[in-house]
């Protein structure tokens, strides 16, 4: 075959039918370098007798070369001749650089060679790679060279990228060693540093070690010390091994007794014993029936006398709660001693608050413990209540004991026994064993949180089964229920929180309609107002406890306890005011007077709003916001005369959008505040003044001010000196003598909020600033026991006073509503009242509740009146209303009411996105 310059292109084959056909000594050369198998090498001889090389590319299509076809070939010696050789399989050849000159003597000159047209092949796989790939730009452009000179070849970039990637993989391999160089001398330093250190330690370890393993044998050698070691093998042979296994009967009787405990003990912690007056005549029998032994006597007779199953209700639900703890630990006496000690705790606890609170424990007590209140609630507990603590304490201690004592003297291992040993584990009654326990204790606790999670739901498979055995609920009326079903279904009846149900024609545009109709309500009340609520600075002060004691039938003084707030209230806007709650719930009045919402609308298993509701919304409108719209964000203050955990309200109060909240802990800290004489709490004077000292009298922008005390707060252990309303200065009658001390105590603290009140009003009166105060006792102490027996008094004690006063630097100085519109109130009317004392603007909102109030003066909770399920509603004279008789307006409000309070709460917010909460300017 002929190249382009006429020569002759050895392939590097020499054919078999030409063998007498011998080339000159240049050819052969030639053929003995052919690097065809290569794919890009051509061997020339040239006219000098020398061998020339030059790259030729490699052409597709070839006939197979010598690596590829096994015939015999000739070989060349140095002397030109030629010999068969047998068949083999070629050595890869190397390929020559280009412009080498090989001599017949067998020497290369490469004087006139390139670096860059040659190239070092590896193996026949990178011939075929060479082969197979697409000529680049550089290749064509070398290639149309070549062909110009009849001697070039393609194949120069490829070498070169070849090249550059050794280049870079020697710099990496180069930093590596570099690298490693340098952690090596590094970690050899550290190793160097500590090793001394480490050495030390561990021959002072060793050293440790030696003397206790030498201390140790030469306790052991001893011969006393040989002699217990006997006595412990002789007993763990003898004794331990071989004690019994207590019987499944005898784990019943112990299940039956302290199942029947539990129901007894809780059932005793809401019981009192009865209070009777001096000269008071009751029958031995009537005492008897009426102490705490004859309650429970009763109690439990019912089953029998009355086919009232309450009891055996309270015995099987405590029973399956005992037996899910057996099952869960699976352990009989660890079981008994945990179910033991939580019932004593529960008993104690609901003891000790029936008797401060008139209220057993509910689910929602425990997250106020959570909240790290426990500092808290010690501190209300009073002497008696120590005794108390002190024998459960006592009295659990024992239990533990017994049960672990139970514990080792019972050979058996578990009530349903199984192994984790490897031996053992795969049999078929071990993995039956196990299934087994796991599954009874997985149902248990399934059964139970379904029990709870139903007993609420009307139709439920738990209501039907409680009703069935005599539940009677009192939905809002927490400690009858208690009495009536057990604290047991009370406590697991308020543990499922429900917010509300869903009023009918609840849908995004009703919302729209409802909101656009009150703010044309607002627009007619505003045509006759001039001033706007932010004039003013609000000061709203939520009195501890505080009521005029001479109201509660049978009590009363040689002296009027508080003759100021009297003489106030006979001056301005004044009335009294509806509570939810009698001896507690001071959380959900101030909830209600900071939102406009009533607790009556809301499921009676929500019974703490600041705990159960607010922590889970993502936005609660609260009256203070109307003042952080008008003059900023640092506009609403909070003063507490205690801890800021209380109720969580150091959370709600920055999610109400209170900026600064002034407490008895954290930051910012009242600091000047000082009780009375022996006095728990704070005085209501020294409270009074340091709110003065934190907020704006006279410059700055008008602020609404949150304020609560505590100085009334129970209990009420004779803590003044100088008490006028005691001894013969108590004129009350039928009250037993344990009563009058907490009476007469509590009036002496009216008669001193009396004082300092009157006096924090003067001082108030003394700027120049406009000032409204709205002040209220937020509920009845629970000291009136008596009292409290008649169920005609319910309404009465739970009925506080309050007022809404101006200073004199305020255009409402001297206002006093008519008696229609104040006599009678409830707090989440508050701000609607404002309004009106001052003049005020109001928002939607605020117009459907001054229209609300003067239809339904007052709303509260059942248990306001001591009723089980209906809502109280009081008219304007204090007289209560009976759903039935409620007009068709009153029913109309009360509709539009749970629409709204639904919206806000537990529906879409739909209100959120409309104008109802602006206040108009």
């Amino acid at each position: 075959m002929q190249d382009e310059q006429g020569q002759r292109q050895y392939t590097g084959d020499v054919p078999n039918d030409t063998p007498n056909d011998t080339p000159d000594n240049a050819s052969l050369f030639a053929q003995l370098l052919d690097t065809d198998g290569i794919g890009y090498d051509t061997v020339i001889p040239g006219d000098d007798g020398l061998i020339h090389t030059h790259h030729t590319p490699a052409q597709q299509g070839t006939s197979p070369t010598n690596s590829e076809t096994e015939i015999e070939q000739d070989t060349v010696d140095t002397n030109g001749k030629t010999s068969k050789t047998a068949p083999k399989q070629p050595a890869t050849k190397a390929a020559p650089p280009m412009g080498a000159v090989f001599r017949p003597d067998g020497s290369v000159d490469f004087t006139n060679s390139s670096a860059d047209s040659s190239e070092t092949t590896d193996d026949s796989e990178d011939d075929s790679e060479e082969k197979d790939e697409p000529s680049t730009s550089a290749d064509s452009s070398q290639r149309s060279n070549d062909t110009a000179d009849g001697t070039k070849a393609a194949g120069g970039s490829g070498f070169q990228a070849r090249h550059a990637f050794s280049r870079v993989a020697a710099l990496l391999c180069k930093a590596w060693n570099t690298v490693r160089s340098a952690v090596s001398t590094a970690w050899a330093a550290v190793v160097s540093f500590f090793a001394p250190v480490f050495g030390a330690i561990a021959h002072g370890w060793r050293t440790f070690a030696s003397a206790i393993a030498r201390g140790w044998r030469t306790f052991t050698s001893l011969k006393a010390v040989q002699v217990v070691f006997s006595a412990c093998k002789f007993f763990k042979s003898r004794i331990w091994d071989k004690r019994m296994r207590f019987s499944f009967a005898f784990y019943t009787i112990v299940f039956i007794v302290v199942t029947a405990a539990s129901v007894i003990g809780l059932q005793w912690s809401v019981y009192t014993e009865p209070t009777y007056a001096k000269g008071q005549v009751v029958d031995a029998q009537t005492k008897a029936l009426n102490s705490v032994a004859g309650q429970l006597t009763s109690f439990v007779s019912q089953i029998w006398l009355h086919q009232s199953y309450q009891a055996w209700l309270n015995f099987i639900v405590l029973g399956v709660l005992y037996l899910t703890i057996i099952l869960v630990i699976n352990r009989f006496w660890v079981a008994t001693a945990v179910f033991g000690t939580v019932m004593t705790v529960f008993a104690i606890a609901d003891k000790i608050k029936v008797e401060l609170r008139n209220e057993p424990i509910i689910p929602a007590d425990l997250q106020f413990i959570t909240g790290g209140n426990g500092d808290s609630i010690m501190s209300f507990t009073t002497k008696k209540d120590m005794i108390l603590i002190d024998s459960a304490v006592t009295g659990v201690i024992w239990l533990i004991v017994v049960c672990v004592v139970l514990q080792f003297l019972d050979r058996r291992r578990g009530l349903i026994p199984y192994t984790w040993k490897r031996s053992e584990f795969v049999s078929v009654k071990n993995i039956t064993a196990m299934v087994c326990r796991w599954a009874t204790a997985i149902l248990s606790v399934v059964l139970c949180v379904s029990f709870t999670w139903g007993l609420p739901v009307e139709g439920s498979w738990a209501k039907n089964f409680a009703t069935g055995l005599s539940d009677t609920p009192q939905l809002w009326n927490a400690m009858g229920d208690a009495a009536a079903n057990g604290p047991t279904m009370n406590f697991l009846r308020l543990a499922h929180v429900k917010i509300m149900d869903k009023p009918s024609e609840y849908s995004k545009e009703n919302m729209e309609a409802l909101a656009k109709k009150y703010a044309g309500e607002a627009e007619i009340i505003n045509q006759t107002r001039t001033a706007n609520l932010t004039d003013n600075t609000v000061i709203m002060v939520l009195s501890e406890s505080f009521s005029d004691p001479t109201r509660v039938p049978g009590v009363s003084f040689t002296e009027d306890p508080m003759p100021q707030i009297r003489a106030i209230k006979s001056e301005t806007t004044s009335g009294l005011m509806l509570s939810p709650g009698y001896g507690g719930g001071t959380a959900n009045i101030e909830y209600q007077a900071l939102t406009g919402l009533n607790m009556a609308n809301y499921d009676s298993s929500l019974s703490i709003a600041y705990q159960q509701l607010v922590p889970k919304l993502k936005w609660t409108p609260t009256f203070n916001q109307i003042w952080n719209q008008a003059n900023g964000k640092s506009s609403s203050v909070e003063f507490h005369a205690y801890s800021r955990t209380m109720y969580l309200r150091d959370s709600n109060y920055k999610k109400f959008g209170f900026t600064k909240f002034y407490a008895t802990d954290g930051k910012p800290r009242l600091s000047n505040l000082t009780p009375i004489d022996s006095g728990l709490y704070a005085s209501d004077s020294s409270f009074y003044s340091d709110i003065l000292a934190n907020i704006n009298t006279d410059e700055g922008s008008n602020q609404f001010v949150q304020s609560v005390t505590m100085q009334n707060h129970l209990p009420y252990n004779d803590w003044y000196q100088n008490n006028q309303f005691k001894d013969s200065g108590d004129t009350s009658s039928d009250i037993s003598d344990d009563e009058k001390t907490n009476i007469e105590t509590y009036a002496k603290g009216v008669n001193y909020t009396d004082q300092a009140t009157a006096d924090f009003l003067n001082q108030l009166n003394q700027t120049n600033r406009p000032i409204t105060v709205i002040f209220y006792g937020d509920h009845l102490p629970g000291i009136y026991s008596t009292a409290s027996e008649d169920k005609h008094n319910q309404v009465t004690l739970h009925e506080t006073d309050y007022f809404i006063w101006s200073n004199a630097a305020s255009a409402s100085a001297n206002t006093k509503l008519d008696d229609t519109t104040s006599d009678y109130t409830s707090s989440n009317y508050f701000m609607a009242q404002v309004a009106q004392h001052l003049n005020a603007k109001v928002s939607p909102y605020l117009a459907f509740l001054t229209e609300m109030h003067a239809a339904i003066p007052a709303i509260s909770v059942p248990a306001s009146a001591g009723d089980a399920s209906k809502p109280v509603y009081l008219d304007a004279d204090g007289n209560r209303i009976q759903p039935k008789d409620l007009t068709t307006q009153q029913k109309e409000l009360l509709h539009d009411y749970q629409l709204i309070q639904y919206d806000l709460t537990a529906g879409k917010q739909y209100l959120k996105d409309t104008s109802f909460m602006a206040t108009a300017k």
